[in-house]
């Protein structure tokens, strides 16, 4: 684990600084009381509405995560307390299935998870996520999957169910081509090659399977961007998504900090390529603009995006289409003939 590091806490109204050299984070679990475990999204520029989350925090430690500064609403840091300090939702597959029972659901696309990886290392353990996907394989309710871990291969048997009865689709996060460049920006997260692995075999049972390279830095993985898309293909993916690095609120710091230690003769370029494709500044949390970038630059990243998929041969179908399969255990229709 790192030597403790977290930026003030914007919604703290005091902050303490050590007197002495921090000490190395420990890994402590909290345990979640909440009464609802569907997250509702408003934000207009994503592809869904609903999303579980079994967990708070994520113990990848992934430098860009966008879901750091969400750790502060609990009174944590966005830094080192994102990784360190986790919160279990011990009650997340009751709270899902009172959810479906309630006569307003009629059953949409649900995506495990909107925030943090719903496979990171504590699911061995605890099974939050497995069984969350039990209570959607039972309803019938569409899954939609975005994950680095290795363990879903767990539940392969869960996904061939939700595939058969409901709708699943499974995108594995990768945005470097490398372990060496990968290892210093998502430290304890699985390898790529044990996320290829992965992919490969969902993709061979028969579950459809995408890449999300996400997040694109300018100045550190754009080049990565052909080698991935084949690699994906090659082992079975057919739907790619990518997206801009975004630096909200606490985050930048965070990000800044570890790219300098990670890459202390590379950081000039990464933030001034950043600052050419953000219109001169580092971030952008405007709607439908938060996610792509701007300018020659950008530009540039987009048609290597595209045609590096239109060369491996990425269909360009909508697989976006949910189909509505979403039935109340013991309320089907039984047949009189």
């Amino acid at each position: 684990m790192r030597q403790i590091s977290n930026p003030p806490n914007p919604f703290e109204s005091q902050h303490r600084d050590l007197l002495e050299p921090a000490g190395s984070a420990k890994l402590t679990l909290y345990a979640d009381d909440s009464r609802e475990i569907l997250s509702r999204n408003e934000s207009p520029d994503l592809p869904f509405r609903w999303s579980v989350n079994p967990y708070r925090g994520c113990f990848h430690a992934c430098a860009y995560c966008y879901a750091r500064p969400s750790h502060e609403y609990w009174g944590f840091g966005a830094g080192t307390d994102f990784e360190s300090k986790i919160v279990v939702k011990q009650d997340a597959p009751r709270l899902l299935r009172r959810a479906f029972d309630k006569p307003s659901w009629h059953g949409e696309l649900i995506v495990f998870s909107g925030n943090t990886d719903c496979y990171q290392p504590l699911e061995a353990l605890y099974g939050l996520t497995r069984a969350c996907l039990e209570v959607c394989a039972d309803y019938r309710n569409p899954v939609g999957i975005i994950t680095k871990g290795a363990l879903i291969l767990r539940d392969l048997d869960l996904l061939l169910r939700l595939h058969r009865e409901a709708s699943v689709l499974v995108y594995f996060s990768i945005p470097f081509a490398s372990d060496d460049m990968a290892r210093k920006v998502e430290p304890q997260a699985p390898s790529i090659g044990k996320r290829f692995s992965a992919m490969k075999a969902v993709s061979e049972a028969g579950i459809p399977t995408g890449i999300s390279l996400a997040p694109v830095i300018p100045g550190l993985n754009e080049d990565d961007i052909p080698a991935l898309l084949d690699h994906a293909y090659c082992v079975g993916a057919r739907t790619a998504t990518y997206n801009l690095v975004r630096l909200s609120g606490s985050l930048e710091p965070v990000f800044l900090e570890r790219m300098r230690e990670a890459f202390p003769g590379r950081i000039r370029k990464i933030t001034n390529r950043l600052h050419e494709v953000r219109g001169g500044t580092l971030t952008e949390s405007r709607f439908f603009k938060r996610q792509a970038g701007q300018g020659p630059y950008w530009e540039l990243i987009e048609q290597l995006f595209a045609l590096a998929k239109r060369r491996v041969g990425f269909s360009e179908d909508d697989m976006s289409i949910i189909p509505q399969t979403f039935r109340r255990p013991g309320t089907e229709q039984v047949s009189l003939f």
